[in-house]
């Protein structure tokens, strides 16, 4: 089978709204490695953006999977509850940066927890209103594109959207966007859109995914959360893309000295199965009448226990130290390449969520040309890379913290040489 035949199939029968960055068909992947349906052989580093922090096919994850293949699929969590459900929210509840205790409720995907910490935190504080971030990104749905702060190519042509949702800056020093500036945005809002006891929750990622990568600075972080007090307002932590030891910590949260209400998290909680969670303060998590919250496939059992197997491996290969470990030296290649890459702008770390942003050295502007030639150069070695960021311009590094040291020096041999050619 060759790659071009599935393409023209591809073209055929699925929609050009689903958009697709490579050329080539996945065969099989062990880890950190890719092969396509030709043979051919990468070394990914975009991990089903950011699903595969365990990386493919971590053997812990598919025991886990076959042994519960081998006693029930399904039967709705809502209808017949199960053991490994109840099991993995005492876990997480264990171990989610939230004050007191906590609760956790089971989804399919990002999207649908973050539909659910709207729904809980409307039902707890009897708010309609939600301030979310320029940048952010939080998911497909009507609700959550409404929340989602880039229009190209999210909101294209789906509006209009749920109302009483407003936008506040998103810190960012590199575009002249400063803490100070960003409370005054949200002032603002206050002052000419909605009043703060009107709103039920401020909704922001600490490590903003698509946007950018953009890292929220710790006085910023405590501002809101002294903000949220004040006026009775929910803070909502979306870790969809930051959790899991991506940022050398379980939750990137765990970096601040602030906590949030509730917690979103999805991605790599399951290693490649389709489970997401929102976790909170208990009594915010009860405020939803029974029924109020659920799904029929929500907290599917293959996926719960593929969960648990992550959690494992995450202790076990003490992969929130790896990540830092692995964080630093990626850092150190990319801070040698911009003393030859004149297009460099700005390079941000938070243990493995690593990204570079690249703006024209002549006009200042931000340069996804540029960006595009890095990719091309690494995947024309065998490396996948991703971009993001409100302009296109940053490339994001997703490699699994599972990678072994040999592949992840070669891979950053091939960064460097796309960085400086």
């Amino acid at each position: 089978m060759k790659n071009t035949e599935l393409n023209d199939r591809r073209l055929q029968a699925t929609p050009r709204g689903i958009g697709v960055m490579c050329n080539f068909y996945a065969d099989k992947a062990e880890n950190a490695t890719v092969w396509d349906v030709e043979g051919n052989e990468y070394i990914d580093f975009a991990a089903g953006i950011a699903v595969l922090n365990t990386g493919h096919r971590h053997p812990k994850v598919i025991s886990a999977i076959e042994k519960q293949l081998h006693a029930f699929t399904h039967t709705a969590y809502q209808i017949v509850p199960y053991e490994g459900y109840v099991a993995l929210a005492e876990r997480i509840n264990q171990r989610v940066p939230i004050d007191g205790p906590a609760k956790t409720a089971f989804f399919s995907t990002g999207a649908e927890a973050v539909e659910n910490a709207v729904k809980i935190a409307r039902a707890y504080t009897r708010r309609p209103g939600l301030i979310a971030f320029g940048g952010a990104f939080h998911g497909r749905t009507f609700m959550t594109m409404a929340l989602t702060g880039k229009v190209a190519p999210y909101k294209l042509g789906f509006g209009p959207f749920p109302g009483s949702v407003y936008h506040a800056q998103y810190p960012n020093e590199l575009h002249g966007v400063s803490t100070a500036e960003a409370l005054k945005s949200l002032e603002r809002i206050f002052k000419a859109d909605i009043a703060p006891d009107q709103v039920a929750a401020i909704i922001l990622e600490p490590v903003q995914g698509e946007g950018g990568f953009n890292i929220a600075p710790a006085d910023f972080m405590q501002a809101l959360r002294a903000l949220c007090d004040t006026h009775g307002i929910l803070l909502i932590a979306d870790e969809v893309q930051s959790g899991f030891a991506r940022t050398g910590k379980l939750f990137s949260m765990e970096h601040h000295c602030v906590k949030p209400d509730l917690i979103t998290m999805a991605k790599s909680l399951a290693g490649g199965m389709p489970l997401s969670a929102v976790s909170g303060r208990a009594e915010v998590m009860d405020a939803p009448a029974p029924g109020g919250l659920g799904g029929t496939y929500a907290g599917n059992p293959l996926a719960i226990a593929a969960a648990h197997a992550v959690l494992d491996v995450i202790d076990e290969e003490d992969l929130c130290t790896r990540s830092a470990h692995l964080g630093h030296h990626l850092v150190e290649v990319l801070n040698k390449a911009k003393e030859h890459c004149p297009f460099i702008a700005d390079i941000r770390a938070q243990g493995s969520m690593v990204a570079v942003e690249f703006n024209d050295p002549q006009s200042g502007q931000p340069s996804p040309e540029f960006t595009r030639q890095v990719q091309e150069r690494a995947l024309n070695e065998g490396l996948l890379l991703l971009s993001c960021g409100v302009y296109g311009n940053v490339i994001r590094f997703l490699y699994p913290l599972t990678i072994p040291e040999a592949q992840f020096r070669k891979a950053l041999d091939i960064i460097f040489a796309s960085l400086t050619r």
